[in-house]
């Protein structure tokens, strides 16, 4: 986030109040099928004043967000005793809540604000968090690292189940990235209930990492899911390139595998091929239009 695009963030929120468009029918739950709770992931909005959020979160119809309370987020860490609580008003203003806090937690740490964070959010009714990622050093054998992981999440999952929050880990691509793969994190997760511990399933991450293998790793997690996010990509050469939800590789067999095993929860979606456009002009409508479309493809796909 730069002050250039939160200045004008703020400013254009204002003047567009009176020009974006009201909550659209599509993005109400289909009522011949029991609906998926569908939240936004709000990071494409950061730099909004807490209300103008609120705003614009209403008019796009949405009623949930996995709102980033992490370094460069919303809320710095530090202040969230004093802020969390006025971003929770300001959204229940417009009927929009809290689904999942995006945190930089993965251990119990006075650095991370580990406690004071999650004892807060759960004051506040916020239900679930996402942590942290957990990486490797590829220099190093890799069974060792995951041995070194358990009491970190062994301590986290207790506090977590004290405070009454349910510690979620999302899997994302990469060398480094433990849980990329699904198997290791899988493997750590045995120990714990699903509701001590649970993934946040990126199925885009998944699918770029296990290609034609992603049903295996939906099956293999599916019992511990605590919330499935939904974005898309396209191959690229040898790479990958975010894509609009409807045009990507990831498509609607994922939410048919989910609704076979019985998934009930929640869902979130995250809007990722519009932030090389976040210094733009115009920006807010951009995001606006973008995650609009990408709201109706969602919704198209869980009726």
């Amino acid at each position: 986030m730069t002050l250039s695009r939160r200045t004008f963030l703020q400013s254009s929120a204002a003047a567009l109040a009176g020009t974006i468009l009201q909550p659209q029918s599509v993005f109400a739950a289909p009522a011949a099928s029991p609906a998926l709770e569908v939240s936004l992931f709000s990071k494409l909005f950061l730099g909004l004043p807490f209300d103008r959020l609120a705003e614009v979160l209403a008019r796009l119809g949405v009623t949930g967000i996995e709102a980033p309370i992490r370094p460069g987020g919303h809320i710095e860490p530090a202040k969230v005793e004093e802020e969390l609580p006025k971003l929770v008003e300001a959204l229940k203003k417009c009927g929009v809540r809290i689904t999942m806090l995006t945190s930089a937690i993965n251990s119990v740490s006075d650095a991370t604000r580990t406690e004071p964070i999650l004892r807060t959010a759960k004051a506040l009714g916020i239900p679930r968090y996402r942590m942290n990622w957990y990486t490797y050093d590829n220099k190093k054998p890799i069974w060792p690292q995951l041995d070194e992981i358990r009491p970190k999440l062994k301590d986290l999952v207790a506090l977590s189940k004290e405070i009454g929050i349910l510690p979620c880990y999302q899997n994302h691509s990469g060398a480094k990235m433990m849980g990329a793969g699904i198997w290791d994190m899988a493997l750590l997760m045995r120990d714990y209930k699903a509701d001590e511990l649970a993934w946040a399933f990126d199925i885009m991450h998944a699918t770029i990492e296990g290609s034609t293998s992603w049903p295996t790793e939906v099956a293999l997690v599916q019992d511990h899911i605590g919330m499935a996010f939904f974005k898309n990509f396209a191959w690229e050469g040898k790479g990958h390139k975010p894509a609009p939800l409807a045009e990507g590789v990831v498509g609607k067999a994922y939410v048919d595998q989910l609704k076979a095993g019985g998934y009930t929860g929640p869902v979130c979606l995250h809007v990722e091929h519009l932030k090389a456009k976040m210094k733009d002009p115009g920006y807010l409508e951009i995001a606006m239009e973008g995650t609009r479309k990408d709201l109706e493809t969602l919704r198209s796909w869980l009726a």
